[in-house]
């Protein structure tokens, strides 16, 4: 299974090659794509936007770490492409993405609408919804971190209907899916421009001054990054998945919490590894808005928080929902939290800026989410906490480089991204 698997992937790789990297249009093979990314202030929803179809047009986007590939409301958007290719059932790429079955259209022929092409769930993964959409190709340009611009032919994407992305960011169209799916964005890109199979998140906590994606190789700063193992789930967390596919999410292995130096006690280590059957461990969500644990891992580190807490003078106060532990506080000067990882020497620290939320009235409430007793996973490090960090996600090693907060460095996702030819 695993050679036929190969075989598939290399086939897939040649045809992405041929037809693509012949046809782009760059003067020299880019190192690196970089995408800009800005927090939507009434969703908090990331968005991005690329240019696609032929003639190009603009094409907003709520960006998702874990989601399978690109999807784009073809239905509502007035989708017009001279380059538009459905993927015909029985192709490589349909049996590829493991399409759900053949289309038929009782209409005249449009993208979205065409006959013997073949059917890819298409996830809002928001509002855990989605429908079924034509698995299809087209043009896509971004820009080089060198400023020119790059035309990438024949990306795949997922044509769907418009009402998956209801609950999205008012102008946005669809999903940039990150996930480390064989289809996935990133490993499209890589493929078709043969760089490294990888890329780097950057948020802004800012609504007006933009983070980035960049895709392929850095460096993006000068710090180095500390390093960590990325871990297969053997069950998808997708809502609707084929028996026996592997989650596309990236999860990491948390040992243990500590708070400032303290570890934090009768926390069920069970929950922190993925199981045979799937379930528990920690993955890192842009989708979550800030960091849930399981109720029992939850109250354990809330408690030793509020211990800690109380030792350097921060007054606990009334809860602030969805918070738990709120302090009166004119500062965030508050303890620091280490998530453990393979060894006590590598930690991803998580300061005040990223730990503490500002309620208003002088209040700070803690970060961090109950997320029930029985959740799918047992931590989602949510999008608050991983704001001005900069994430490598390299898919080939199987590893993520983590910066911590980029404050420590006395710099930020903005000032990253302002420098990068956005």
């Amino acid at each position: 299974m695993a050679s036929y698997s190969l075989q598939l992937f290399l086939l897939f790789a040649l045809i992405l090659i041929s037809t693509t990297f012949s046809n782009a249009q760059t003067s020299s093979r880019p190192r690196t794509l970089v995408l800009p990314v800005l927090k939507d202030g009434r969703t908090q929803q990331y968005l991005t936007h690329i240019n696609q179809r032929t003639p190009l047009a603009p094409v907003k986007l709520s960006v998702d770490l874990g989601n399978r590939f690109l999807w784009i409301n073809c239905e509502d958007s007035g989708y017009v492409s001279s380059t538009y290719q459905p993927s015909q059932c029985g192709s490589p790429e349909c049996v590829f993405v493991r399409s759900s079955g053949c289309s038929t259209c009782y209409s005249s022929p449009k993208p979205g609408c065409n006959n013997n092409t073949c059917s890819v769930y298409a996830e809002n993964t928001i509002t855990r919804t989605g429908t079924g959409g034509e698995f299809a190709r087209d043009v896509v340009t971004l820009k080089s971190s060198s400023g020119s611009v790059v035309t990438v032919p024949n990306i795949l994407f997922t044509c769907g209907a418009k009402n998956v992305v209801k609950g999205l960011a008012s102008g946005v169209t669809g999903m940039l899916g990150l996930g480390k799916d064989r289809v996935g964005f990133p490993t499209q890109l890589a493929v078709s421009l043969r760089f490294d199979r990888k890329f780097a998140v950057c948020l802004s906590p800012s609504t007006k001054s933009n983070g980035i994606i960049f895709f392929g190789n850095g460096p993006y700063i000068s710090q180095k990054l500390a390093y960590t193992p990325l871990l297969d789930n053997p069950v998808s967390t997708a809502a609707i998945f084929v028996r026996g596919e592997h989650s596309v999410e990236y999860f990491i292995g948390v040992k243990a919490i500590n708070i400032n130096g303290k570890p934090v006690l009768s926390i069920n280590t069970t929950l922190l590894s993925i199981g045979k059957r799937g379930g528990g461990g920690t993955k890192i969500s842009t989708i979550n808005r800030y960091t849930t644990m399981e109720t029992s891992i939850f109250n354990a580190f809330t408690n030793a928080f509020i211990k800690e807490a109380g030792t350097i003078g921060i007054t606990r106060t009334a809860s602030v929902a969805p918070f738990s532990a709120c302090f009166t506080s004119k500062t965030i000067n508050v303890p620091n939290i280490d998530l453990v990882l393979q060894s006590q020497s590598v930690y991803w620290r998580i300061v005040g800026r990223n730990s503490m939320v500002d309620v208003g009235n002088n209040v700070h409430c803690l970060g961090f989410v109950d997320g029930g007793l029985n959740p799918e996973t047992s931590i989602v490090i949510g999008a608050y906490q991983i704001e001005d960090n900069l994430l490598e996600f390299d898919i080939t090693a199987s590893k993520l480089g983590f910066s911590s907060s980029l404050l420590l460095h006395k710099t930020n996702c903005a000032k990253v991204a302002l420098t990068s030819k956005i």
